[in-house]
């Protein structure tokens, strides 16, 4: 893995946070900056926060940590999903529950395989002065 873009569960959430976000903008109006805000940024937050542990993963705990998070906003995404099911029943949203359900399964399993097969690393020396 050179990148976190190598990460299948960052590929999947961030195309999904898009499907998401332009499915938001179908709620009514009143509840476009109620229910629609949230769940954008719930979704958004899956992928910006398997960033930002990709960006610690010298540190196998703050990693872990990072997607355990990510697993949360994914929990979060689905509620509002479920939410907008139940208010809204001419917005389609079947498919993108099952996505996100997927998704949190593999983000899971990446935490499980980062706990068993992540090297520790040690901290960085402080460099020498010149």
């Amino acid at each position: 893995m050179k990148s976190y873009k190598d990460l299948d569960i960052y590929k999947i959430a961030f195309e999904l946070s898009i499907i998401v976000h332009k499915k938001s903008l179908q709620l009514p109006n009143f509840e476009l900056y109620e229910t629609g805000s949230q769940i954008r940024r719930s979704s958004k937050s899956i992928s910006a926060t398997i960033v930002e542990g990709y960006g610690r993963n010298k540190y196998k705990m703050d990693f872990i940590k990072f997607l355990i998070y990510a697993h949360a906003s994914c929990d979060e995404t689905i509620h509002h999903l479920e939410l907008i099911k139940t208010l809204y029943s001419e917005i389609e949203v079947t498919d993108l529950l099952l996505k996100y359900d997927e998704l949190g399964r593999k983000i899971n399993s990446f935490i499980q395989y980062v706990e068993k097969n992540w090297n520790n690393v040690i901290p960085p020396q402080k460099p020498e002065p010149l």
